[in-house]
This record gives structure tokens, C-alpha cells and sequence, in this order.
């Protein structure tokens, strides 16, 4: 086996972990109804693909389908909404003021989507190599955006500079010493996709077995996978979830942390060249970083091949399965979970995670084709980077 696939169980061993009080079904209602006064805020389906789970020999996969999320094909507007309200409560009327941000795409346009409704403005950065696609996106929701020449990370610096530099209101979806209110908004905006997610496995269950048994989450600076991690560990307390971290192998910061195994995070540095664009980070966040370390059951660091993978097998489905548009950093999880049942090198991991013909995996396909020429050359004509 080459090392295209790598997977790590977690052995870290805290005398006392990381409190997931926070992150409960309480928190998760509230976070929602400040979602449904926005313009446009509908429940994203939750897909069944039962064709695809019987090929694969489990019971059941259930994938969280994010294309449609007010209408910005990804996510993310969910934190940035949810920290850009927040922060505004403490404004006087009539003020006027500009949000800055670092992005690798979807996070940008979601908070510049968030600035035009609110009347306010948004300057977004993002790394060196983005697609095109990605910056008219976020220039079409009213912001000014600029592709820089800097990796992610350096963006990132660059956004925060110029919150001390031009009084805008920095809104970062990775936290860092004296930067984490704003941070743990964004996570907690989350919260309303994981609500759904299990309100639907819920709905479904009268008809078929529904508990996942595992959860595939992929991490880019992890503020996502920490904050939907940590709400099904809480509703699911008595029979918790395996939680499966999913990186890209140019920026899989947690993989790299977790294996040296000091209980500190880890980061990776130079280009991260990875079709995975929303998961190529290579700092984790302060925030999310504790969390995954104590409850995270393993982490996988893959080639682009398996999210090529995914986003052919969501999106050429098995008949009776529902097709699912889902880019390059949303088909990940779905892509690696075919290649732990079927490829007969990764047995041991497969048998590591207990992966068997009873479980139940559901995966979130957090982006749409946030970048429609390269998904048509993924999914139509067999690109694999």
C-alpha cells in the first residue's frame, strides 16, 4: 500500500477531557431560530443512498446534502450568519462598519452574503490558486475580493492585520490566543446543520435503522467537524458515534498532530496543492483542536484520489439512490468510506473502525460544484486531482 491512505487511531489519553457540554440539542435550537429569520433559511435534505449502502456491505448511509444552503451552495453562511448577527447586537442603529475575512471560498461568501443583508460592507482574501469561479461568487454578493499570493494561512494573517490596521471587525472561522469569540459563533452557527442532520435521521427512523454508528467529518481547520462531533457525542451519549477525521495528505494538520502525539497541534506549512480547496488549512483552530484530540476515534490522511471518488459516487448514483452534486472538499468522507469496504489493503482500518454490515455512516457533503469546470472534469471525465 502506498501513501496515498493513512489512518491513525486516536491514543491520546486525557486525565480529564475536553467539556462537550456546550454543544447540546439546548444550544443547537437556539442557534437555529436566529437561522429562521434569515431570507431564504429551509432545512437542507438528508439524503438516504441505500443502493449505495448495500454495495458497500454496511446497513445504512445517510448523506447531508449543503448545495442548496440559502442558496450559496456551501455551508458555511451558517457560522458567519450566526457570529456577524450576534456581533451586531452591540451596535448602535444606522452604524456602519466592514467585515474582513480570509477564505479558500465558501466561508468568504457567506460572509459577504451575511454583509449585504445587513447593510454593511466586506473585504475578503483568498489564497493563491483559487479558482476563478470561487472569487466572482463572493464579488457578486457585494464585497470587494482579491485573490492573494499568500497560502490560507497567511491570508488568514493578512485578514487580521488589517482589523488592527483599519477598525473592520475580523470574522475568522479559526480561533487562536486572544482571538475566539467570534470563532466559537461561527461553530455554533454549525450547530443548525447537525440539528437537522439528526432531527432527519429522527423522521427516517420509523422505517429503517437510522443511529449512525459512525460519522465521517472532514477538517480543514476543524471548526466544523469539532462542532458537529461534539453535538452527536452529546445526543448520542449512551451510544456514541465513531467519529472519523478526513484530510487531505497536503494539509492534514490534525493527522500530523495527533501522530506525534504531544498533545499539541501540529502545523503544516508551504503550499498545500490540494483539489480539496475548503480543507486546505494547515493551522487547526484553538478551538476545535481540543475537541478532536480527546473525542475524535480516528484520523485519516488521504490523496485527492478519494474525494475524486466520492464525487463520482455521489454523483452517479446507484439506481434508486438520489444523485447528490457535492465538490471536491464535500465528497471526501463518502469517497474514503467506499475505499475502507472495498479495498481489500485497507482491512485492517476497515476492521480498526469496526466498520461491518450493521453500521450506520453518515457523511456531510458540505459544498455543492463550487467550481462547475472541475467538477465536470472530475465527475464526467475521470480527473483524479
Amino acid at each position: 500500500m502506498d501513501d496515498r491512505f493513512e489512518m491513525i487511531r486516536n491514543t491520546h489519553q486525557a486525565s480529564k477531557k475536553t467539556d462537550l457540554s456546550l454543544w447540546n440539542e439546548a444550544a443547537a435550537r437556539e442557534v437555529r431560530s436566529f437561522h429562521e429569520t434569515l431570507s431564504g433559511y429551509r432545512p437542507t435534505p438528508l439524503v438516504p443512498l441505500a443502493g449505495q449502502a448495500e454495495k458497500l456491505g454496511i446497513s445504512g448511509l445517510y448523506v447531508k446534502d449543503e448545495s442548496s444552503r440559502f442558496g450559496l451552495n456551501a455551508f458555511k453562511a451558517l457560522g458567519a450568519s450566526f457570529a456577524m448577527g450576534t456581533a451586531a447586537k452591540d451596535w448602535m442603529p444606522g452604524e456602519k462598519h466592514t467585515f474582513v475575512t480570509a477564505t479558500d471560498g465558501n466561508h468568504g461568501r457567506g460572509v459577504a452574503w451575511m454583509a449585504r443583508q445587513m447593510g454593511q460592507k466586506a473585504v475578503v482574501y483568498l489564497p493563491e490558486g483559487t479558482a476563478k469561479s470561487r472569487l466572482h461568487n463572493i464579488l457578486a454578493e457585494g464585497a470587494d475580493a482579491y485573490i492573494t499570493d499568500l497560502n490560507y494561512d497567511d491570508a488568514v494573517r493578512l485578514a487580521a492585520s488589517k482589523e488592527k490596521e483599519e477598525g473592520w471587525i475580523l470574522v475568522q472561522d479559526t480561533a487562536w490566543d486572544g482571538y475566539e469569540r467570534i470563532p466559537k459563533l461561527i461553530m455554533k452557527g454549525y450547530l443548525t446543520m447537525a440539528l437537522e442532520a439528526y432531527e432527519e435521521l429522527e423522521a427516517f427512523g420509523t422505517r429503517r435503522k437510522t443511529r449512525p454508528t459512525h460519522i465521517f467529518l472532514q477538517a480543514g481547520v476543524g471548526s466544523m467537524a469539532a462542532a458537529v462531533a461534539a453535538f452527536f457525542l452529546n445526543v448520542y451519549r449512551e451510544q456514541p458515534p465513531v467519529i472519523v477525521i478526513v484530510e487531505p495528505k497536503k494539509a492534514d494538520c490534525f493527522f500530523r498532530s495527533i501522530r506525534k502525539g504531544e498533545g499539541k497541534p501540529v502545523a503544516v506549512t508551504g503550499k498545500m496543492d490540494t483539489m480539496m480547496a475548503g480543507l486546505a488549512c494547515g493551522e487547526p483552530s484553538a478551538l476545535a483542536w481540543p475537541i478532536l484530540r480527546d473525542h475524535a476515534y480516528a484520523f485519516i490522511s488521504c490523496h485527492d484520489c478519494y474525494a475524486a471518488d466520492g464525487m463520482r459516487l455521489l454523483g452517479k448514483p446507484l439506481p434508486g439512490d438520489k444523485r447528490i452534486i457535492s465538490g471536491e472538499s464535500g465528497a471526501v468522507g463518502p469517497g474514503v468510506l467506499s475505499a475502507l469496504m472495498k479495498d481489500p489493503e485497507l482491512a485492517e482500518d476497515k476492521e480498526a473502525l469496526k466498520l461491518n454490515e450493521e453500521s450506520v455512516v453518515l457523511c456531510f457533503s458540505t459544498e455543492g460544484a463550487t467550481d462547475p469546470e472541475h467538477y465536470r472534469a472530475v465527475v464526467e471525465n475521470g480527473k483524479s486531482n
